[in-house]
């Protein structure tokens, strides 16, 4: 055992905490964050094709009760007859859409028969930068519309709602607080309208089938996690070896016979100290 005190100097110490750091942080905190994604990625993937080919349905179908939601049925294309609720009207706002910022208008939908519903109407462009353009009015009365289910997203984190020039702006499609901030009761899930729409403006595009690289990222952190230990291991096994290596040459000196001086030796020891 002593030949690995050297392991508790404190430089050792420091490296055995970096090495254990970070490979806890790649095994439960990286390589999970980016297989999230994946099967995010790989789920929206799954349920976007499915939407191109299956029939609309009902929105009532899949939404019967106020506060239901249907995440499996993401991008689903239904089907709605109701009326819009203007006063209900909303703007996401630092949206982009083909690579350009934009708002996104939401207003509440009062299905016939069913829930109200949240319904994006598409986006509008920015005018002198961030400035919100005039917006055209939702029709009155009856209509039927076509769109696509979408998730409520999660709350922007430290980005409060506010008003300004008299309309309501937010940062994120969350139902439930879009809901809090107009009164009007919303289902768990939002409608994002399809092109030539009552009350459409422009369409929002279907994201990219792309899976992304995140399954390899995960997998690279999975690596790394493992890696780290395993290179800190072989750090100590050189570092005994070199160790042992240095005792073997010195013990060898140290017991290695005094040879004696042949005659030349001493005539040229005693030339020179004569010199």
């Amino acid at each position: 055992m002593r030949r690995l005190t050297f392991l508790l100097r404190p430089s050792w110490l420091a490296l055995f905490v970096v090495v254990a750091a970070f490979a806890y942080l790649s095994l439960t905190v990286l390589a999970p964050w980016q297989l999230g994604k994946n099967t995010k990625t790989s789920r929206e993937n799954a349920q976007i094709t499915h939407s191109l080919t299956a029939e609309p349905v009902p929105v009532t179908s899949l939404l019967g009760d106020q506060d239901a939601a249907a995440p499996d049925d993401q991008w689903r294309r239904v089907t709605a007859s109701g009326r819009y609720l203007p006063q209900g009207q909303v703007l996401a706002r630092l949206r982009m859409v083909e690579g350009e910022p934009a708002f996104q208008v939401l207003v509440p939908f009062a299905v016939d028969g069913g829930p109200t519903v949240l319904v994006d109407r598409g986006y509008v462009r920015p005018v002198q930068a961030s400035g919100v353009p005039e917006i055209p009015q939702v029709p009155d009365g009856t209509v039927t519309i076509a769109a696509r289910l979408r998730d409520s997203e999660g709350l922007a984190q430290g980005k409060e709602p506010f008003r300004q020039d008299g309309i309501q702006q937010v940062y994120s499609i969350n139902t439930e607080q879009i809901s809090t901030i107009t009164g009007i009761p919303l289902a768990g899930s939002y409608l994002q309208l399809e092109a030539d729409q009552p009350g459409g403006l422009g369409v929002i595009p279907l994201p990219h089938l792309d899976a992304g690289p995140f399954l390899s990222y995960g997998i690279q952190w999975i690596a790394f996690g493992i890696i780290a230990p395993i290179g800190l291991g072989y750090f100590i096994y050189a570092e005994v070896r070199q160790r042992r290596r240095e005792k073997a040459a010195r013990d060898a000196a140290h017991s290695a016979p005094e040879v004696p001086l042949t005659a030349e030796d001493k005539l040229a020891d005693r030339y020179g100290r004569r010199r």
